[in-house]
């Protein structure tokens, strides 16, 4: 299997596998832990200035790696559990944003595109 991403999927069915976790990964419940890991993520910019929010010192830097990592494994997850190929997914959501936010007209602002 040359797919990284498939790879750890298939690294998480077999260690929620192993653990019997499969009842309690129902979409739903990955959605929810998903949500509570961005949670987590998000908790460690909290009160920082912007240019704090670049310049993390390493411990809080690993700390933020691992919050990152909670949040892509249950992604992947959760995608196995609904059978999306997640790359596929991005790949086409990409093609989306390319048509929703022209270059000529989203350059240089954070506007929604709806607001272009």
């Amino acid at each position: 299997m040359n797919d990284p991403l498939q790879q750890l999927a298939q690294d998480l069915t077999q260690f929620a596998q192993a653990r019997d976790w499969g009842p309690f990964h129902s979409p739903k419940n990955l959605a929810s832990a998903l949500t509570v890991e961005a949670s987590e993520l998000l908790e460690h910019f909290q009160w920082l200035t912007e240019e704090q929010s670049r310049q993390l010192d390493a411990d809080k830097r690993q700390a933020v790696a691992f919050e990152m990592a909670d949040v892509l494994l249950y992604l992947v997850q959760l995608s196995s559990a609904l059978n999306i190929d997640l790359m596929e997914a991005a790949r086409r959501k990409m093609v989306i944003n390319a048509q929703r936010y022209p270059v000529e007209q989203s350059r240089g602002n954070s506007r929604k595109h709806s607001e272009l």
